[in-house]
């Protein structure tokens, strides 16, 4: 009789206690990500949109501009003439002026392989056989960007990491970690 109930005793608790360790090892993991994730971050946070004056190009513009330009020109990229659009565009969303390029860079090595006609250089609502197109590279500049500051900047998802659990959530973090690399290269 006691085999027994020792026997349903642990048939009872074992779940249990492994549910709990597997649960402890996956939070002391996440906090571990986390801090491992925000500790290499080497970037600002994006402005707020009251911090914002607007699109205008002033001389630091034209300097990011330069570099943006100067980066795609260096990838043979189709959006080098489009770097002056790139930073606009960021300017009058509030986005950090190298999200764009970083994106582009990590989903079609800056707009290299991208469906068809489709002008789509950040995988924005391409799934399955879903392709969002754009008329032009300009038109998905701008329409990404008011993506990116209307749905993610809303939500308070301004970094890789945290635009990566909306944008791509099925990345096991390489999204995030290309994404910040070519941010830090833009530096």
């Amino acid at each position: 009789m006691r085999k027994l109930l020792l026997t349903t005793a642990f048939l009872v608790t074992t779940p249990f206690i492994f549910i709990f360790g597997l649960i402890s090892i996956l939070m002391i993991y996440s906090q571990n990500t986390q801090i491992a994730s925000t500790a290499t971050v080497a970037y600002a946070a994006l402005p707020s949109v009251q911090n914002v004056l607007g699109a205008s190009i002033t001389e630091e513009d034209g300097g990011n501009a330069e570099k943006i330009r100067q980066f795609l020109a260096r990838y043979n990229s189709p959006l080098e003439p489009y770097a002056v659009d790139l930073v606009q565009a960021s300017d009058q969303y509030g986005l950090d002026h190298r999200l764009l390029v970083a994106i582009a860079m990590q989903e079609s090595t800056l707009c290299k392989k991208i469906p068809e006609n489709s002008y789509n250089c950040w995988g924005f609502g391409i799934y399955g056989k879903t392709v969002t197109r754009f008329g032009d590279y300009k038109e998905g500049i701008y329409t990404v960007s008011k993506a990116l500051a209307t749905r993610y900047k809303t939500r308070g998802l301004v970094t890789p990491d945290q635009i990566m659990t909306m944008y791509t959530p099925s990345s096991n973090g390489s999204w995030a970690i290309g994404v910040n690399r070519t941010m830090n290269q833009l530096r």
